[in-house]
């Protein structure tokens, strides 16, 4: 490490959030946004490349946060047994193994984007504790999660947002 140059690590739960938030931030529906958390995380602890995840919000409210969780659905829903295949097209393939890493069940991303699900088996991805967010994909996320906010006003605070005294004790 050069000196003076610092990594800043954050908590994956950190992570998963703020990327869920910024999902929502950004104009996906709440189980559509949390599931991108949740491989948002998986896809920058793996260190794989930010600009699928750059990507993917960008295209919202369509594109593959979206589309990404309902073709993994599908495919679930058509088995009956423990091995479920599917093809997933028109995905980024990081992307797309990065959903199948953060699913409970073992999942693998064959060619020509056939997944194959393991139902009855979990997962077995290691477990991270901190990943590395580099300080602009950080202030992107956190300004997209900024839409959910309610503005300042007395309009607001009179509807009841914000802390009333109640809450600061």
């Amino acid at each position: 490490m050069a000196a003076g140059v610092w990594i800043v690590t954050r908590s994956v739960n950190e992570v998963m959030t703020l990327a869920a938030k910024a999902a929502r931030g950004a104009g996906a529906p709440p189980a559509q946004a949390a599931q991108f958390g949740a491989a948002a995380a998986v896809h920058l602890g793996a260190g794989r490349e930010i600009d699928p995840l750059e990507q993917a919000l960008a295209a919202l409210p369509e594109g593959p946060v979206i589309l990404l969780p309902l073709a993994l659905m599908r495919i679930a829903e058509q088995g009956q047994g423990g091995h479920i295949s599917g093809t997933v097209t028109d995905a980024d393939p990081a992307l797309l193994q990065s959903y199948l890493e953060a699913l409970p069940y073992a999942a693998r991303l064959a060619d020509g984007g056939l997944v194959e699900l393991y139902l009855s088996r979990p997962s077995a991805r290691p477990r991270l504790t901190r990943i590395a967010l580099p300080d602009h994909l950080f202030d992107d996320w956190n300004r997209l999660a900024a839409r959910l906010l309610v503005p300042e006003s007395e309009a607001s605070r009179l509807s009841g947002a914000g802390a009333g005294l109640s809450d600061n004790d």
